[in-house]
């Protein structure tokens, strides 16, 4: 079984976007690897979060992620803060990370540029701390989109300079774990991009039937066809998008009909993409508040989890010591 690892930063709740593009294949995924998931609450750090909700979120996230089906049975499932050897693995890591190349991530960047009063060293070094992540589990196989690419890149140019500086051959170099085409991009309901928090286009998995119907009935829509069998434009394909992953395939069929032949009502079909969110969503829903109000269950988790996290960092940690050179009295 291969080693893979997967984090999610604590910043809001997880919208379908994440279910489908992720957490389903996550589900999966676990059957057949040795799979670390954790809530990377240091990661969060870069941002500033209000200290009385980060407890708030990572508890949110952390009982989204029990509802949608990973399970502490299968997985190792922990906060990014509860292994402190993390901590120390980042700042060995960071002896070998050059300024030149952190300037030039493409992630730093974007940030810096839009968020110039707020360029602190943690978001600087934020690709040395994911790789801290990887690497302290020596993971083979990472889950990572389009925009992590680089980081994942960078992981391995760290493994690769400290197994050529100290010469050993205790880093592996991960590769990106490939969902082939399971993997789904959801679009957000603007009528452009992807699902993002940040973009505020996002159906929650927490959010309850009244709140989706709002969403869905204000999504970005088109004055209609006015030939058959017409290429859709990007905000109408999106809704079609969301409506093959939610509903049945005559449902789709229905409406992809409607459309090549001009009939189609968007009222009809917003009314039923929120009924066919509403039926996939509504048991995830019930599950997240079912464990949110289970101190002991979540406490639990987290407690063993750390502890299983925590048995493979360590001897990680006692390896990269001797490696560089410090020994005990």
């Amino acid at each position: 079984m291969e080693t893979v690892l997967s984090g999610i930063r604590p910043t809001g709740n997880l919208h379908l976007g994440n279910y489908f593009g992720a957490l389903v294949n996550f589900v999966k995924m676990q059957e057949k690897n040795n799979c670390y998931f954790f809530i990377a609450d240091w990661h969060s750090l870069t941002t500033h979060p209000d200290p009385k909700m980060l407890h708030v979120n990572v508890r949110n996230v952390l009982s989204e992620y029990l509802a949608t089906g990973l399970d502490p049975e299968k997985s190792i499932i922990y906060l990014q803060s509860d292994i402190k050897e993390v901590a120390e693995l980042y700042l060995l890591l960071n002896m070998h990370a050059y300024l030149g190349e952190l300037e030039k991530t493409v992630s730093f960047k974007d940030k810096a540029r839009k968020n110039p009063n707020n360029v602190n060293a943690g978001l600087l070094t934020y690709p040395v701390l994911q790789a801290a992540d990887i690497l302290i589990h020596r993971a083979l196989k990472v889950p990572v989109g389009k925009d992590q690419e680089q980081h994942l890149e960078m992981t391995r140019n760290y493994a690769k300079r400290f197994n050529n500086k100290y010469g050993v051959d205790f880093f592996p170099e991960p590769t990106a774990y490939n969902f082939g085409d399971e993997l789904i991009k959801i679009p957000g309901l603007d009528g452009s991009g992807k699902m993002g928090k940040s973009e505020g286009n996002c159906i929650y998995l927490i959010d309850d039937p009244k709140t989706i119907e709002k969403k869905v009935k204000k999504a970005l829509t088109d004055q209609g066809p006015t030939e058959p069998n017409s290429v859709k434009p990007e905000c109408i394909e999106n809704l079609f998008t969301i409506l093959r992953v939610v509903s049945k395939p005559e449902t789709v069929a229905f409406f992809e009909e409607k459309w090549n032949t001009c009939e189609i009502r968007y009222g009809d079909l917003k009314k039923q993409l929120a009924e066919d969110v509403i039926a996939v969503t509504t048991p995830i829903r019930e599950r997240i508040l079912e464990i949110q109000a289970d101190d002991n269950y979540l406490r639990k988790v987290v407690v063993e989890g750390a502890e299983k996290a925590r048995e493979s960092a360590s001897k990680t940690m006692k390896e990269v010591r001797s490696i560089m050179g410090f020994k005990s009295f």
